[in-house]
């Protein structure tokens, strides 16, 4: 019997929390108690002032399979309101992930598939190995990706979700990067996953909390006096903090802030 933790979660000296999907040996497919440990972490991590960044990845060749078989096996004997809470599990991790409140970085390799390229779609940033594959696969079961579906549409767009969902093709890493899946592909994604994590931590991490929020709110809402008022509120209100005014100062003096900092500690 495995007794390793589905999820390992690890914040580094920097603030650079990770959590990483640890059942490698079932391809780091979901199960209610993996789904369970992501909104446990999410919940904790948030709480967590230090937080600089996030990280998704996984142990193992492939970052995730989707669904556990056994799980969803089992889900089809149940009843069908049994089914909407398992689903708002689910649902509810997404949720959480979108909108964790520093920025996220998912890193790939292998299968992404299902489910697992909902959370991806979930992150701000993607990076992928050149060998990982993703796909929309559940139409070939019967079922529909439909809580996955408004992060994937707001990631890639309607027309380009339809086709993969409808299709349930195999999508290749340069595939996932022309469609706005995958931010970097990369021989080495730990590397790469550094240099991105050193750009956020060289940021005001107000800014990028702020920033997160203010894409959210250009994306959900038109471009109306409402949304020109809430532009306008909110540089007027930063250019007042604590952080902005030490950043332009730092800036005109050729000098770093203080929250200005480096991440060497090596990615796993």
């Amino acid at each position: 019997m495995n007794t390793q933790p589905t999820v390992l979660v690890s914040v580094s000296k920097t603030g650079v929390a990770t959590l990483t999907l640890n059942r490698a040996e079932k391809s780091n497919a979901f199960d209610p108690e993996m789904i369970t440990a992501l909104l446990t972490a999410l919940d904790q991590l948030k709480k967590q002032n230090n937080i600089r960044c996030l990280i998704l990845n996984a142990n193992g060749k492939h970052f995730s399979s989707g669904a556990d078989l056994n799980w969803m096996k089992s889900m089809v004997l149940k009843t069908e309101a049994d089914n909407k809470q398992d689903a708002a599990q689910l649902a509810a991790l997404l949720d959480r992930l979108y909108r964790f409140p520093t920025p996220t970085i998912a890193v790939v390799q292998g299968a992404a598939f299902g489910g697992a390229l909902g959370l991806i779609c979930c992150c701000d940033i993607t990076i992928a190995s050149p060998q990982a594959k993703f796909c929309l696969s559940e139409a070939k079961l019967g079922l529909v990706p439909a809580t996955i579906a408004p992060y994937v549409c707001r990631a890639i767009g309607v027309r380009q979700t339809q086709r993969y969902m409808l299709t349930t093709e195999l999508i290749t890493a340069t595939m996932a990067q022309t469609s706005g899946i995958v931010h970097f592909v990369s021989d080495d994604i730990a590397l790469q996953t550094q240099h991105i994590i050193n750009s956020l931590l060289n940021n005001s991490p107000n800014a990028l909390h702020t920033i997160k929020q203010l894409c959210q709110q250009c994306e959900n809402n038109p471009i109306d006096q409402t949304l020109i008022n809430y532009t306008s509120d909110l540089i007027a209100h930063i250019r007042c903090t604590p952080e902005a005014q030490e950043g332009i100062q730092a800036f005109f003096e050729q000098s770093q802030p203080s929250w200005s900092i480096r991440h060497d500690d090596k990615i796993h």
